[in-house]
This record gives C-alpha cells, sequence and structure tokens, in this order.
C-alpha cells in the first residue's frame, strides 16, 4: 500500500514541475539576455537544454542517472519517454480539432497540395541522405547499426516524439543500443539547425536589403477569436476548457482501443502501430469530429462545442512538453561512441534540407519566396512552431499565405509520408531495397510536386 508521502505517489508530478520550471526559468533567460532574446532558440529547447546540462553534470559527478534518483520516484527517465510519447499524440489531436476555414481557391489548393508534397519530399532526401552515411560507417565501424540515419527524417523532419518512437523500436526490436537517445540527439541537433541556420540566413537577406526585419512581441499579428459564433459559453456548468480536453483525451483513448484492436489482429506489427499513436490520434479526432457535425447539421446538437482558440493552446501546451520532456531524456553517456556518425548526420541533415527547400520556394512559391522558405525551414528542422518562430521575424502579421499551407498541408504530408513510416520499419532487415525504394519515391514525387515545370501546356 503507498502513503501519500510516498515518492511513487509524487514522482510524475515532481518531473511535470521540474520541466515546467525550466521552461519559465527559460523564458526569463530569453527575456533579459541579448545573444538568446535574438537566437531564436523555441523556449522549450532552452528548457530541455538547461535540465539536459543538469542532468549530465550530475551523472558525470555521481554516475547515477539523475531522473532515476529516489526523488523522482526511480524510474523518471522512463516518465520522460512517456510524456514525450504521449505529447506528440495528444497535440496533433488537438490540432485537429480546429476548424478546418472556408471554402480554398484552386490557386491555394496547389499552394497547400504543394506544400505537403515538399514535407514529405524532404522526409524521403534525409532519409536517404541520412541511411547511406550510416550504411557506409557501418562498413567502417564494426557493430553499428546501419539503419540509424532513418532516424534523421524523424527527427529533424517530425520532431522529438517520433524520434523516440523510431529510436525505441530500432533499439526494442533490432537491438539499437541508445537507439531512443540516438534519436532524441538527432532531434535536439534539427532545433540548433532551425535556429542558427534560420539566423544566419535572416541576417544574409538583411545586409542585401532584400526583407525588413519584424519585431514578434510589438507585432499585430493576426489572433484567433477566444469565442466564435453560436459556441459553448466560456464558464458553463461545465468550463470550456475542460470540454476542449473531454474531446482531446476521448479521442486519445479511441485511439488506444484502435491500437489495441490493431495490436490483435496484427501482432508481429505491435510496435508498429504503437509508433503510429500520433496517427490514429489524427484519424480518431477527425472521425469525431465529423459525428459531431453531422449531429450539428441535424439540430441533435445546437451550440458550437469545440474552440479554435482553446485548441490551439492545448496544442501548443502539448508540443512544448514534448520537446522539453524529449531533450531532457536525452542520456549524453549512452552515445560516447556515436558522435561523431551524429554530427556528421546534424551536418548532412541541415545542408540537404536548407538548400532543397530553398530550391523549391524560389521555384514554385514566387510571390512570398522567403516566408515560405523559412516556414519550411524552420518547420524541417524542428517542428511547427519553430517554422512559425521563423516566419514571423519577416511576416509578423501573416500577410502572406505561408503560415496556413503549413496548417492545410498536414492531410496530404499525413497520406504521403505514411509508406516512408513502413519503409522506416523493412530498413534493419532489407537496408538496400529500402534505400532503392526511398529514392524511386523521392523521384515520383518530385514529379508530381514540379509537375506544372515538367509539363508545360504548349502555347500556340
Amino acid at each position: 500500500m503507498l502513503n501519500i508521502w510516498d515518492s511513487e505517489v509524487w514522482g510524475f508530478m515532481l518531473i511535470a514541475g521540474v520541466l515546467l520550471l525550466s521552461m519559465l526559468l527559460a523564458n526569463m533567460l530569453k527575456r533579459s539576455v541579448k545573444f538568446l532574446k535574438y537566437s531564436l532558440v523555441p523556449t522549450s529547447v532552452l528548457g530541455g537544454g538547461i535540465l539536459l546540462i543538469v542532468s549530465s553534470v550530475y551523472e558525470l559527478i555521481t554516475k547515477d542517472v539523475f531522473f532515476d534518483t529516489q526523488f523522482f520516484g526511480g524510474n523518471g527517465m522512463a516518465t520522460l519517454e512517456q510524456t514525450t510519447y504521449h505529447a506528440l499524440a495528444l497535440g496533433f489531436i488537438a490540432s485537429t480539432f480546429k476548424s478546418s476555414g472556408g471554402k480554398l481557391s484552386k490557386q491555394r489548393t496547389t499552394e497547400i497540395v504543394n506544400t505537403g508534397v515538399t514535407t514529405v519530399a524532404t522526409y524521403l532526401i534525409q532519409a536517404i541522405v541520412g541511411f547511406g552515411i550510416t550504411i557506409v560507417a557501418a562498413m567502417i565501424i564494426s557493430g553499428f547499426f546501419p539503419a540509424a540515419g532513418i532516424l534523421l527524417p524523424f527527427g529533424f523532419g517530425q520532431g522529438t516524439g517520433q524520434a523516440m518512437n523510431y529510436g525505441n523500436i530500432y533499439e526494442t526490436d533490432h537491438g539499437f543500443v541508445g537507439g531512443k537517445t540516438f534519436g532524441l540527439t538527432i532531434a535536439a541537433l534539427g532545433f540548433l539547425c532551425a535556429s542558427i541556420g534560420g539566423v544566419i540566413h535572416l541576417n544574409i537577406l538583411k545586409k542585401k536589403n532584400k526583407i525588413k526585419l519584424t519585431n514578434a512581441d510589438d507585432s499585430t499579428a493576426k489572433a484567433e477569436n477566444v469565442e466564435g459564433d453560436n459556441e459553448i459559453p466560456m464558464q458553463g456548468s461545465m468550463d470550456k476548457l475542460t470540454v476542449q480536453l473531454g474531446f482531446v483525451l476521448s479521442a486519445y483513448l479511441l485511439t488506444y482501443l484502435l491500437m489495441y484492436l490493431l495490436g490483435l489482429l496484427i501482432p508481429g506489427m505491435k510496435a508498429t502501430i504503437y509508433g503510429f499513436n500520433f496517427l490514429l490520434g489524427v484519424l480518431s479526432a477527425t472521425l469525431i469530429k465529423f459525428v459531431v457535425d453531422k449531429l450539428r447539421v441535424k439540430k441533435v446538437i445546437n451550440r458550437q462545442y469545440m474552440n479554435d482558440f482553446l485548441m490551439t493552446r492545448i496544442s501548443n501546451f502539448f508540443f512544448d512538453l514534448m520537446v522539453v520532456a524529449g531533450i531532457a531524456a536525452i542520456r549524453l553517456s549512452v552515445l560516447e561512441n556515436y558522435w561523431g556518425i551524429i554530427l556528421i548526420l546534424g551536418v548532412a541533415g541541415f545542408v540537404v534540407t536548407y538548400f532543397y527547400n530553398k530550391f523549391v520556394a524560389k521555384t514554385l512559391f514566387k510571390d512570398y519566396e522567403q516566408e515560405q522558405f523559412l516556414m519550411m525551414y524552420g518547420m524541417l528542422t524542428g517542428t511547427a512552431s519553430t517554422g512559425i518562430i521563423l516566419l514571423r521575424e519577416i511576416d509578423g502579421d501573416f500577410k502572406t499565405p505561408a503560415a496556413d499551407n503549413m496548417v492545410y498541408q498536414n492531410f496530404p504530408a499525413i497520406a504521403l509520408g505514411f509508406p516512408m513510416m513502413l519503409l522506416a520499419n523493412l530498413a534493419p532487415a532489407k537496408p538496400y531495397l529500402t534505400l532503392i525504394i526511398l529514392a524511386v519515391y523521392f523521384l515520383v514525387l518530385n514529379i508530381v510536386l514540379f509537375r506544372s515545370k515538367i509539363f508545360k501546356k504548349k502555347k500556340k
């Protein structure tokens, strides 16, 4: 029987407190230290970095894992990994519950689809380059896991949660020692590439007088409505925030039931199925949203229950929590034999992501080339919030469609990106076949992406 003063009772709450306290401290540093203020490093990344430094110094001195001490209940590292895993799906679910907006014009639809195709094509080029590097590394370094490079697109392109998910699959199913930490470290390097690369690019453009930087804090950027038409009151018989969380967690409950059933039907792919928690979460949220909308049309429900403003806040909270927990969960001591490979992957990921997205933006988004590039580069080396941070430096009021492209591109990106996730599971068993399929798929997507340039209509 547990006593209320036992560390097992307090462990999770203490870790949650430390994670959020680190972000508050990071925010204070961002406000007061000039270098950090203009660094564009997200607060959640800085908070995770603070905890990483503290835990690494503690382990260096005591030889014990900081978050696995009795103070945190004795199993804090597992709690950090679980937080990263769940926060990824919960953030996507909350984003899915937001309204999809009005009807889009043909040109805007094309731009959104092209943004989604660019996203997946960037995943693919990151995977091809990363996988190629680690295949060569495995030939040189005895015992090195050749499929480790596949974690580059998950760390750079999809962020901390997916990098840990696939690192865990490689660690548990394929014997890649330190796979989770490897993936999380790649994701942390992605954030650094987003910040440093973004600042360098902005300064180059500024010196060439091609852009005028805006102050994000002073910007009159469009804000979402706190309350839309015919919505339930902010404080009724049930608080409005409670209602939003009810939808989000109900969707996650449905997500678990789907994963559980699929795990029974396909037991050999159980790890992969549970690694897709965010994707099944999006499908669950879409289903619930569809049912609620139908009930409103049939007048069974007369009020609007979902609120975009609150869903955005919930989504951002979970993504911030995911990032800070993911970086805090890194154990540098586990990576002592991998640093050379990790740094090579980081540099290669930065180069291919930067130049590929620069080329796409210049070719297909000429009306707002720099805005589209910064948004895509930030998103595909960090997260959506990193892309927004970079975008706001030159488009603080979101006058260009770049921000909307980021939101709506998720649907084509998820559909087109699904095969790559399956290929990531094939990679350890058949590396060369996987590499060939990735290259062919990348070629096909680029034909789709540049279709207007390749198949130009002949002018009479």
